[in-house]
């Protein structure tokens, strides 16, 4: 790298798919958020269903995000 390709600006083709996949994650995100809690909430309701005994509509399952890390957070009462 060169001292004068220091200062040259970067191709605007690479700046706007990175944008356009920034967006496209904080969508996902977004409107996706609802569906995938409650496939999720299915899948492991079933699993441990299978292996211990659970009433099925008090299980709650919560995500949270901080900063770039995402909690899920299941409550549940085991028979």
């Amino acid at each position: 790298m060169s001292f004068l390709s220091f200062f040259r600006q970067k191709k605007s083709a690479p700046v706007a798919k990175e944008r356009l996949h920034l967006l496209l994650a904080h969508e996902r995100i977004s409107t996706g958020r609802s569906e995938l809690i409650g496939r999720m909430r299915q899948d492991i309701v079933a699993v441990i269903a299978h292996h211990v005994g659970i009433e099925k509509e008090e299980v709650k399952v919560k995500i949270n995000r901080r900063e770039s890390v995402f909690t899920l957070k299941i409550d549940m009462e085991v028979s």
